[in-house]
């Protein structure tokens, strides 16, 4: 199973609770912030909703 770096690039101010909730749920809160998560259905589900809030990087073993 692979992973993939999530970086928080933009703010969640003026955002509706669910994209809040779920930049939450990723570990993220302030632009910058990075997490590294496994990349799994899930994850990449999450990452789709707020794609317009952060950048994803897989990173390679």
């Amino acid at each position: 199973m692979g992973k993939i770096k999530i970086v928080q690039i933009r703010s969640i101010i003026d955002r509706p609770k669910d994209q809040k909730a779920t930049i939450e749920a990723l570990g993220l809160g302030r632009p910058n912030w990075e997490k590294i998560h496994n990349d799994t259905p899930q994850i990449r589900g999450m990452v789709r909703k707020v794609c317009h809030l952060v950048r994803v990087e897989e990173i390679k073993e």
